[in-house]
């Protein structure tokens, strides 16, 4: 009987069980999710098949977890919230995924469609919430269909530009039996992980654009989060070293190329080293997945027009929504650089060495720079001062360490001062929505990628710490090692340099009490560290990486002076007259 049973081609399953089975196909992934009862079966066939289920205190860092967890591996995070309240929890967190391009399935329980909109429990029109913060949203109206339609999640969360998937499950789905066909359990692994069934940009404008490339003499590339979507690195610096080609890249292309790689032009947009300059110079620009956005180009004051402007992405209606390009390519980054490099091959060499004196002089101006800011990175002051915190934590990360850098200002300090060691995704903001509180979840998601193997350091301020201070306890339940740095202004420190440029000292609502952050960790259980001595930095650092079973949060007292609160001007706060340049 039971081998009759193993061998009949229909198995008669819970929908929860069916939807979990399929997760178990597809590899695993960690979900994180906070329980309710129309997805209990669910959580019962997780349990029963090993896979590995987090409980978080907050949906939304739920999601901010899975999305750092996929940033860093590249494959596709999960996150589940019951109906009403836990679905509506994710709707910043999903913003941040779509916007930044990160594939996610978000398991999201429904009504019981046979008493919908009758006053249900916690029902609300949550799919119409949801709708705008996903790439696509697919409900499960019939039992029947749970494979296939985990199968066109994960197909829809990885292809083209990367995004969010809404899996809308309703109790009677989750609850109810239903006879499968033992054969539609399967999975396309080519849809598991990015980049995911590519596209090319046309010939003829590939040709077009070597063209131009090929006869300019000052090139630079801008170089935006689409090079991690791609995972196109190798492409990247084949094209670069190829041609002789400096890379600048905004905070979410960072990594593109190693930043301390020869012809890597650092940070460009509203914070820069030297990038704003050589792109105001340049003769030709070559845009890698970038949107061209408010940040990106000095609230689009930064001077992109008069040269030839050639914009990859794979997105085509981002192309031309901010800047008119000369030519558009619209593909994978990857791809369309390669595609490029070969079209440029010949006679590579004799460009080279004639763009050898623009290479050179981009590295002679980013050592200047580098000079100019030891001020900062060397710094001696109390309260310390960020560049100093900066410096030390770029002493003692190893090259595969991963930094997660919080919305605000944690992302723009380390966007500036931060330098990765090698090309890839070690480098974690979130700016695709920026908002803080992502460091923390963002720190328990990227620590479970990379396992014990690579420490995880996660840097915010105390305004978004506070945010999701009670992540703590699923960290140290966890066992993770990661290290949480926190800048501790005793401010909304964002929001009050911002009211002392513009206000001339007037502030609102911008100033925390004054908070241990070591103690409040300690209290939890976890290491807490508190550092108030720019001396002290380094061995609380290695203290905090050396340990692998426990987080450790390092309460660094920064300066509580707003005229140093940010890495430089912001230039949204300068006042314009008619004529001027936005400094």
């Amino acid at each position: 009987m039971t081998e009759v049973l193993r061998n009949d081609p229909v198995r008669r399953l819970l929908g929860g069980r069916a939807l979990a089975e399929m997760l178990k196909l597809a590899g695993g992934s960690p979900m994180f999710g906070m329980g309710g009862f129309q997805l209990l079966p669910f959580y019962d066939a997780v349990r029963e098949l090993g896979l590995v289920h987090t409980l978080i205190n907050d949906e939304r860092c739920g999601c901010f977890a899975a999305d750092a967890w996929s940033r860093v591996t590249g494959r596709v995070g999960v996150v589940d919230a019951t109906l009403g309240p836990g679905a509506t929890n994710l709707t910043t967190a999903l913003v941040e995924s779509l916007n930044a391009g990160v594939p996610l399935i978000a398991i999201v329980g429904d009504a019981n469609r046979t008493h919908a909109w009758k006053n249900m429990t916690q029902e609300a029109k949550q799919l119409e919430i949801l709708a705008p913060c996903a790439k696509e949203v697919i409900r499960v109206e019939v039992g029947t269909r749970v494979p296939e339609l985990v199968r066109r999640a994960f197909a829809v969360a990885t292809s083209g530009r990367p995004g969010p998937v809404i899996l809308d499950v309703p109790e009677d789905i989750a609850h109810g039996e239903f006879d499968y066909d033992a054969n539609d359990f399967w999975i396309d692994e080519d849809t598991l992980s990015i980049p995911s069934r590519t596209s090319r940009p046309g010939r003829s404008a590939t040709r077009q654009a070597a063209e131009y490339l090929r006869t300019a003499k000052r090139p630079i590339m801008m170089v935006g989060g689409g090079i991690h979507l791609s995972q196109g690195y190798d492409a990247l610096l084949r094209l670069a070293e190829q041609e002789n080609i400096p890379v600048a890249h905004t905070m979410s292309g960072k990594g593109g190329i190693a930043c301390n790689h020869r012809l890597n032009a650092g940070l460009f947009g509203r914070y820069d080293r030297i990038a704003n300059d050589l792109i105001e110079a340049s003769d030709c620009l070559l845009v890698v997945g970038c949107k061209l956005g408010e940040i990106a180009t000095k609230r689009f004051a930064l001077p992109l027009s008069g040269k030839p402007l050639i914009h990859l992405e794979v997105w085509p209606e981002e192309i031309g929504r901010t800047t008119p390009p000369t030519v558009a390519l619209v593909g994978d980054a990857g791809e369309g650089l390669t595609d490029l490099a070969d079209e440029l091959n010949e006679k590579s060499e004799l460009r080279r060495k004639n763009r050898q004196g623009y290479c050179d002089e981009v590295q002679e101006k980013m050592a200047k720079w580098v000079e100019g800011a030891e001020p900062r990175y060397g710094s001696e002051e109390r309260p310390i001062n960020m560049g100093r915190v900066i410096r030390e934590l770029m002493n003692t990360m190893p090259e595969d360490g991963v930094l997660v850098a919080d919305g605000g200002f944690a992302g723009h300090w380390t966007g500036l001062l931060y330098d990765t060691k090698k090309s890839g995704r070690t480098y974690v903001p979130d700016r695709g929505f920026a908002s803080i509180g992502y460091g923390l979840p963002g720190a328990i998601g990227a620590q479970l990628a990379c396992g014990k193997s690579s420490p995880v350091v996660a840097l915010t301020g105390d305004g978004g710490f506070n945010m999701t201070l009670g992540e703590l306890e699923t960290a140290r339940r966890l066992k993770l090692g990661l290290t949480m740095i926190v800048v501790n202004n005793a401010a909304s420190g964002y929001v009050k340099a911002l009211q002392h440029a513009m206000y001339g000292g007037r502030y609102q609502s911008s100033d925390l009490e004054e908070v241990n952050y070591a103690d409040a960790a300690t209290a939890l259980g976890c290491e807490g560290i508190r550092v108030e001595d720019p001396g002290d930095l380094a061995e609380a650092l290695r203290r905090g990486m050396a340990n692998k079973d426990q987080p450790t949060v390092l309460d660094v007292v920064v300066t509580r002076d707003p005229a140093k609160m940010l890495p430089a001007v912001d230039s949204r706060t300068a006042p314009i007259k008619k004529g001027d340049r936005i400094a």
